[in-house]
């Protein structure tokens, strides 16, 4: 505990897995080491030592960030985000499923965020869909390009499969559109010729003929 609440380093760099830049901004920093561990560390059945942890818990800005740094790193042990060694198992078992949104748009803001599975198949869905190519996608996951690449290409499929169920229908390629626009103005000017150069030939020379065969008659 010692190292947790003296901590006075900037920002290491690491995953936010390894980020320890909130503990200044902690209730418990600058706490006496052996204060401490005897208010973050009490018995299971101390209530009276348990609550009083919590009361500074809930005073805590930083409170969020604790409880994410001991559920990443497997900490079990004392109160850490409010929340005693009890209350956090579940979190602890459910950790690959958990989803939390607020971390993804934070990863898509430029934050080097410890995505759970769950989260990262946000990521890489929401990255087809925004047009990421594999060298961006790879940059941000750290993983080589070939894997980015199949991730991309599985989440293509999965669209795909999905629309399909659905009966989406597929989009046209925007050459085929600037093709109809085309051809459909064209078809309509040479439907529209036609009326208009065919009845004046018509009805000219229908008089005609009635006119010549009397006055050849005659």
């Amino acid at each position: 505990m010692r190292h947790i609440t003296t901590h006075t380093s900037p920002t290491s760099g690491l995953r936010g897995i390894g980020d320890t830049s909130w503990h200044t901004r902690g209730v418990c920093h600058g706490m006496n080491p052996e204060d401490a561990d005897a208010t973050f560390f009490p018995l299971p059945r101390d209530y009276e030592a348990i609550a009083e942890a919590k009361e500074l818990c809930g005073l805590c800005p930083v409170r969020r960030d604790c409880l994410n740094y001991a559920l990443e790193n497997a900490l079990k042990e004392g109160i850490w985000g409010g929340l005693t060694e009890a209350e956090r198992r579940p979190w602890h078992d459910g950790l690959p499923q958990r989803l939390d949104y607020g971390r993804v748009i934070a990863f898509f803001n430029g934050r080097d965020v410890h995505l759970t599975g769950a989260e990262r198949q946000v990521v890489i869905d929401h990255a087809y869909v925004r047009g990421w190519r594999p060298d961006r996608l790879a940059a941000a996951l750290q993983i080589s390009h070939k894997h980015a690449r199949d991730l991309l290409r599985q989440a293509a499929n999965k669209v795909f499969d999905r629309d399909r169920t659905l009966g989406v229908p597929r989009r046209k390629n925007k050459k085929n559109k600037k093709k109809g626009t085309q051809t459909a103005p064209s078809t309509s000017r040479s439907a529209s010729a036609k009326p208009s150069t065919q009845p004046p030939t018509c009805p000219s020379a229908k008089p005609t003929s009635a006119h010549a065969s009397p006055g050849k008659a005659a």
